[in-house]
């Protein structure tokens, strides 16, 4: 039986997940033994029953326990070669990442999800969304069959028209729409990336990519953000001393950071690219979250070392999946195979309602709408977090995120766990780390983060370290 500490300061849900941990792997509980139910456990330890709720999903997500229907949990059996590499790597301080990644997007029904990556569903274009759902069932569109590899054509040629206002100027051949921007994302490693490959990775950046270049294999080579954008001293050291072939980045409203890279940089990144024969993929997927005109890579380069990723799914729907890649002639027909490959075509129902939501009318008018509330979203929180006493990384007043972090909150992994136990999703800085170590930075979801709540929580837990 499990001796948990109630009064220590390792979460209780934490103690229940490390103590079955180590009976597994010490052999006490063997391979398909059961568990005890959900609330025998919860009886038996007098914890509750929300708390073996989390602790159970998690050891299941880990890959330590298998639930069956109406029979209960079993510990797995467990391959001879032990956990994969990745995913080890992935793990820090009991806190799992893939764990989080996973709950991040279970547990919607959190009140307060301040670590998370997309907006509240009223800030999106449901509206506008639920227009081109009417239009759509009312037309006679063939619906059938597998749609064009490459995506709906009239929104590929709508994805041309707007890229040309930001002076990239492509056919639209050049266009590969994609689920999401993760599956273009994903597409780019493949196509770019091999097993022990260095790739350059913005440092912090955006964690989903990084959990995909770990599963690929890849070293990550961590290029430091500023509040300014790149340390370019440092990516001209790291160019020189690893010799990779692309950088993965994210100039405009950066998740975590929200920091914005200037012209002048944008410059000197392509210049260095040019030197050393780097790939570049540009992961722009805030920028209709950007009030202010600014180039791209993309438009920098015109694609000819460049691949340009952008989405819809942060601001119409995540539901819908769509996002897309634009490239070079040849790069965007290998990306167009991988995607055959894994996947044949994408979802054209998806994309002629994303179109449909974009050729309605009043999509420019939402956007601005979108961008105001967003700006005085940065405001509030930005004020609430400074008069806690937290350091603010930068205040880009754009875009969904806020790069924080306070001198007496050392522990961000304890504090998230803390936090998931009171219905309060956080973002744990080293998620969004290269080498995944413990900070105290947090990224906040300007959008989910105007609860008193968060702040009341947050305010507990700094006097409670004083």
């Amino acid at each position: 039986m499990l001796q948990l500490q109630p009064h220590a300061s390792t979460p209780l849900v934490t103690q229940i997940v490390e103590g079955l941990r180590a009976q597994i792997e010490e052999g006490a509980l063997r391979a398909g033994t059961k568990l005890p139910s959900i609330r025998q456990f919860a009886h038996a330890h007098q914890v509750s029953v929300f708390t073996v709720v989390e602790a159970y999903d998690r050891l299941v997500a880990q890959g330590w326990l298998v639930s069956r229907p109406h029979s209960g949990f079993f510990v797995r059996r467990r391959s001879s070669y032990g956990t994969p590499a990745a995913v080890q790597a992935a793990r820090s301080d009991g806190f799992d990442a893939m764990w989080y990644l996973r709950k991040i997007f279970e547990n919607r029904h959190l009140a307060i999800k301040a670590g998370c990556g997309w907006l509240p569903g009223d800030w999106l274009f449901e509206d506008g969304l639920r227009r081109a759902l009417r239009v759509l069932a009312a037309e006679d569109a063939d619906l059938g069959g597998y749609g064009d590899p490459k995506g709906f054509p009239p929104l590929r040629q709508f994805i041309t028209d707007v890229l040309a206002e930001q002076e990239v100027h492509i056919g639209v051949g050049q266009v590969l729409l994609t689920q999401g921007s993760s599956q273009a994302l994903d597409l780019a490693v493949r196509r770019l990336v091999r097993p022990g490959d260095a790739v350059l990775v913005d440092d912090p950046g955006y964690a989903n990519l990084l959990f995909s270049l770990r599963f690929q294999g890849a070293k990550l080579v961590g290029v430091p953000r500023t509040p300014q954008g790149y340390d370019l001293v440092r990516l001209e050291q790291l160019i020189a001393e690893h010799r990779p072939k692309v950088f993965f980045t994210q100039p405009r409203l950066q998740s975590p950071s929200g920091s914005v890279a200037p012209l002048a940089q944008l410059h000197r990144v392509l210049q260095l690219a040019e030197k050393h024969d780097l790939m570049l993929v540009e992961n722009d997927i805030y920028f209709d979250l950007d009030a202010e005109p600014r180039p791209s890579l993309a438009s920098l380069d015109q694609l000819s070392r460049v691949i340009y990723i952008g989405s819809y799914s942060k601001t119409i729907s995540p539901n819908i999946r769509v996002g897309f890649a634009v490239a070079h002639p040849d790069v965007v027909e290998d990306l167009a195979q991988l995607k055959m490959i894994s996947g044949l075509t994408s979802a054209e129902f998806g994309e002629r309602l994303a179109h449909g939501a974009l050729t309605e009318g009043r999509w420019r008018k939402h956007l601005k709408a979108l961008r105001e509330r967003l700006a005085q979203a940065h405001q509030h929180v930005a004020t609430q977090l400074a008069a806690l006493g937290f350091e603010l990384f930068a205040e880009p007043k754009a875009g969904m995120f806020l790069w924080a972090r306070h001198p007496l909150l050392t522990d961000t992994v304890a504090l998230s766990n803390q936090a998931a136990e009171q219905d309060i999703m956080l973002g744990p800085g080293h998620l969004f780390l290269a080498d995944m170590q413990p900070t105290p930075w947090m990224r906040f979801n300007v959008a989910f983060s105007l609860d008193a709540r968060l702040y009341a929580f947050l305010q507990t837990h700094i006097e409670a370290a004083r």
